[in-house]
């Protein structure tokens, strides 16, 4: 039994750190089957991204890509706790990292739309 359900649930930014290239009109669009997560997002800097994730209880295992309005593809892993606020909505809180030469890290929050 899965603690959260993501499937058809959207999700904008609510914060991000400066070295990351979603901005606050991405919107993420995620499905679920068990524990397979994915989503796809798209607007504000990106053109088009992917996520694959595996839930585990109140966290999500993940890696993405994306392609940004500039041409950069980019790829990266990621951590995630979910939570729930006082309004009911799911936050999703990642640890991320670029892949590829940067491996820069960076910090991440979500909000269920």
């Amino acid at each position: 039994m899965q603690l959260f359900n993501l499937n058809n649930k959207t999700f904008s930014l609510l914060e991000n750190s400066e070295n990351g290239k979603v901005d606050s009109n991405t919107i993420f669009r995620y499905q679920q089957e068990d524990d397979l997560v994915t989503a796809e997002y798209d607007g504000g800097t990106i053109r088009y991204g992917k996520i694959i994730a595996q839930l585990d209880g109140d966290k999500l295992t993940m890696l993405y890509q994306c392609i940004t309005v500039d041409g950069e593809l980019k790829a990266g892993k990621a951590k995630a706790q979910i939570r729930v606020d006082v309004n009911n909505k799911i936050h999703l809180h990642l640890n991320w990292q670029w892949l590829g030469d940067s491996a820069k890290t960076g910090v991440s929050e979500y909000i269920e739309n």
